[in-house]
């Protein structure tokens, strides 16, 4: 029992350190960076344009013109641009503060769990859980099932009662977690992450319905945590289902910024304020322009300027409709700027570049997927086409495994996944999301046995 011990504690001390350097570790920069790259051709480019207008080359409007196609190519290489974050503070979440955290309740939760949900005797059990392929999920129930007995001889638990409810609510079994979340009682009120829980799990068992009780309980962790992000995004999905979508903006709005720029879920936030705003008949938001360009790329490049560029090079296009290239342009533009129908006209418009290109067969069919909230139908139809052409592209992968999930094909969801998986890079934002999604399939194909 105490080389138990002393072992798990070694493992746990290698595990908190392996977490925490990367967030201790001053950052470098001393790669080759696309950006600085695509930066740094744009700038030669205009310079040979401003050498060609000084000589006389060119004239003043071709100048004018050919530079604004420059500097709309470079928002498109720039589209997924995240400035480096600064060394300081930029807010309370810091990378050190980060690693405190992980540093001092990993171990804490570690003998938390083995206190609650741990016996001795399980390490006797190993051997035949891992002769067992099933071994794992057994034990899982096993555990499950010693804290149940441990509850009803001690029902005067809340804490317990919560993290059962918890368990349930993982396991899909939705019943039983609701039954442990009103034995918890008023112990759950006082926290934000319960409530947001228990919330989620009452929504569920509504069918997806998040108005009533859960918005109460959802208020009520905003009140603790007004910066609660799976609470904005709740809040702003009921006040959506309730018909208010002014206040359906005012929460993803307070909610973008706590997201990852450029992210997926960036742009998922941003397409839900665009059409809440719309169904409001509120205008368009100022927020949904452009990324921003590297100051020393494109000085003077407001987001007025931005706009106009856009709009200008959509007037040209009608006069020039078989430039395939910048329709696309125009659609990607468009697409960030979260004027999705426009977006969608442009994809369309971009002929046979289409047919051969996965990069813009996956951008038409995540933006109606974002118009229709459902990859069902033609986006799916997209998805499949970017596969012909490319079988290993990661974000057709996803999609194809989110529409296939969407249609109740949890197997084929989970091998599209799967697939993804090992093409991302392990650092990627993407991996924990598609994991997720990967165990959360394994479990509704479970139930549905």
């Amino acid at each position: 029992m105490n080389l138990f011990i002393g072992i798990a504690a070694v493992l746990t001390l290698l595990v908190v350190a392996w977490m925490v350097y990367p967030l201790l570790r001053k950052p470098t920069d001393d790669g080759v960076s696309s950006n600085k790259l695509n930066t740094a051709i744009h700038r030669d480019q205009l310079h040979a344009l401003e050498t060609d207008l000084a000589r006389g080359v060119i004239s003043k409007q071709d100048f004018e013109t050919t530079r604004e196609e420059l500097q709309l190519r470079l928002l498109d290489d720039t589209e997924s641009y995240e400035a480096p974050a600064a060394s300081g503070s930029t807010g309370f979440w810091t990378q050190q503060r980060t690693a405190m955290v992980i540093g001092v309740s990993l171990p804490v939760l570690a003998l938390g769990l083995y206190l609650q949900l741990g016996t001795p005797a399980a390490i006797d059990r190993i051997a035949t859980a891992s002769a067992n392929p099933h071994g794992g999920e057994e034990q899982i129930k096993q555990m499950v099932e010693s804290l149940v007995t441990k509850l009803k001889a001690n029902p005067d638990n809340p804490s317990g009662w919560a993290m059962l409810a918890r368990s349930y609510k993982a396991m899909g079994r939705y019943e039983e977690a609701r039954e442990a979340f009103e034995k918890a009682g008023v112990f759950i009120t006082g926290n934000p992450d319960l409530l947001i829980d228990n919330a989620e799990l009452l929504g569920i068992l509504a069918g997806n319905n998040l108005t009533g009780k859960p918005q109460q309980m959802i208020d009520a962790a905003l009140r603790m945590n007004p910066e609660h992000p799976m609470g904005l995004m709740m809040a702003g999905v009921a006040s959506y289902q309730a018909g208010d979508f002014k206040g359906a903006v005012t929460r993803w709005e307070k909610l973008l910024p706590l997201v990852a720029p450029g992210s997926q879920d960036a742009e998922q936030v941003q397409a839900n304020i665009a059409n809440a705003r719309e169904k409001a008949g509120m205008p368009a938001a100022a927020s949904n322009l452009l990324p921003p360009v590297p100051a020393d790329a494109a000085a003077g490049m407001t987001p007025e300027k931005i706009n106009q560029m856009v709009d200008r090079l959509a007037a040209r296009l009608k006069e020039n409709p078989d430039d395939l290239a910048g329709w696309a342009r125009l659609a990607r533009a468009y697409r960030v700027q979260g004027r999705l129908d426009e977006a969608a006209s442009a994809y369309a418009k971009t002929g046979k570049l289409l047919d051969t290109d996965p990069d813009l067969l996956t951008q038409y069919a995540d933006t109606l997927a974002m118009k229709a909230s459902n990859l069902q139908g033609k986006p799916t139809e997209l998805v499949n086409k970017a596969l012909a052409i490319a079988p290993k592209h990661p974000m057709a992968l996803m999609l194809a495994g989110q529409a296939a999930y969407q249609g109740g094909k949890y197997a084929v969801a989970i091998r599209h996944w799967e697939t993804a998986l090992t093409v991302l890079p392990a650092s990627s934002p993407d991996v924990a999301q598609i994991s997720a999604e990967i165990a959360d399939a394994k479990l509704k194909m479970g139930n549905a046995k």
